[in-house]
């Protein structure tokens, strides 16, 4: 009896002391964004205060005015710009990513063909290599092509990196699906592709939610690629704009905390819209029945 409780005082103690570490690293994950958040609502004198302040004394809006040229005071940075660029290039190379990394996954999920080990071990070696080490050949390339500071030649770069992710992980969601659902239903009728929209599609509706999320995410955050092959407000994307509020002898803190806040609120809105879909995705065939 005595061993059983202390093997149960045991347990809770070491779901206890998992529970504060988890803890405190989401408190050492989160401080540094609620700093950003917190800053971007006081003046730059405020931030730069020693020691720190942290609950903004007077919260005030102006520098989201100064950025978007609503106040007496202004900046001139383009971020309306910069914002559109980002949806823009985000959004179009998530879905062309996404159709492309349907495409892929059911074909290594479903069909065997010669090659196919070589080619998905290939597709994950090109994921794994950094973005920045692809800086050099991709300006080269680029330029000479004349797509250098064009929203179509980041989308092709964004479109490249996220193919093999999202192939990958869309791969293993219908590899969760039992073949005979297809079978069954072209017994009763269908084609192959309408087995595929009716009965498959839907039921990996969720990892594809969260490829979508993930590849969208990689887009609209992505700064070093972007930052080598951007030059005008053409093109430009949101965190390359960042680079905008900083000079020779200063750095517009409160400015770039502000556009930091603008570039965090449509991820918190996509990953909130999708989140039922989200939270499945990540979970799906974690548990067998």
């Amino acid at each position: 009896m005595s061993l059983a409780v202390e093997s149960q005082t045991s347990k809770q103690l070491k779901r206890a002391g998992l529970t504060a570490l988890t803890f405190l690293l989401m408190v050492v994950m989160c401080v540094p964004g609620l700093w950003v958040v917190l800053s971007a609502f006081r003046p730059n004198g405020e931030i730069l205060a020693k020691p720190p302040v942290w609950v903004p004394e007077a919260p005030t809006f102006d520098n989201f005015r100064k950025i978007f040229g609503l106040g007496t005071d202004q900046v001139a940075i383009p971020v309306g710009s910069y914002f559109m660029n980002s949806l823009i290039i985000a959004l179009t190379s998530t879905v062309i990513a996404l159709a492309i990394g349907m495409a892929g996954g059911y074909a290594f999920a479903r069909y065997r063909f010669r090659g196919k080990g070589g080619i998905f071990l290939g597709l994950m070696l090109f994921r794994a290599v950094p973005g920045i080490a692809l800086s050099l050949p991709v300006f080269i390339l680029w330029s000479k092509m004349s797509i250098i500071d064009t929203k179509l030649g980041l989308i092709i770069v964004y479109v490249s990196l996220n193919v093999p992710f999202t192939i990958w992980l869309i791969d293993g969601f219908f590899r969760q699906i039992p073949l005979s659902l297809s079978e069954a239903a072209q017994v009763d009728g269908c084609t192959r592709w309408q087995a595929f929209w009716k009965i498959e599609f839907p039921l990996a509706r969720s990892g594809i939610a969260a490829a979508g999320v993930f590849a969208f995410l990689t887009s609209w955050n992505e700064f070093a690629l972007a930052s080598q092959l951007t030059r005008s407000t053409t093109s430009k994307t949101l965190p390359v704009g960042l680079l905008d509020f900083t000079a020779q002898f200063t750095i517009d803190w409160a400015g770039m905390c502000a556009m930091a806040v603008i570039i965090i609120i449509p991820a918190l809105i996509l990953t909130f819209l999708v989140q039922k879909h989200l939270i499945a995705g990540l979970t799906f065939g974690g548990v067998k029945g």
